[in-house]
């Protein structure tokens, strides 16, 4: 069983920058990708960011791409989303989540073990 911890979150205006890390236990985390997901009050959570096992590998929703970056460091068993150029629009709590799979999902039903959140706040 793998446990996950997400920090980074906070308050920031639209233009800003904010980096999230999920730092994983209790399983081997190298061989497995990794994914962020968000959830807005009132909204699905939505797909927005994963990357694979050997970090060859991501996938962006496309709400996000060009603004974040995921990334991993299995030697500290923590995966990065750099959130650069915010908007208002990306409020929402981020979750950060791990897959057994070997390819990168969209779907969070591919992910077995969540984080607890960590609340992103963006100001217009």
């Amino acid at each position: 069983q793998a446990q996950l911890v997400d920090s980074g979150g906070g308050l920031v205006q639209a233009g800003g920058s904010l980096r999230l890390s999920c730092a994983a236990s209790g399983r081997t985390f190298s061989n497995h990708t990794m994914g962020w997901f968000r959830q807005a009050p009132g909204k699905e959570r939505e797909f927005v960011a994963g990357i694979n096992w050997n970090g060859e590998t991501t996938a962006y929703g496309d709400s996000v791409k060009g603004r974040f970056t995921i990334s991993k460091d299995n030697a500290k068993n923590t995966v990065y989303l750099q959130m650069n150029s915010l908007k208002p629009e990306d409020t929402a709590v981020y979750y950060c989540a791990i897959s057994y799979l070997s390819v990168v999902y969209t779907e969070k039903g591919a992910y077995d073990y969540w984080g607890q959140g960590a609340q992103v706040t963006v100001s217009s």
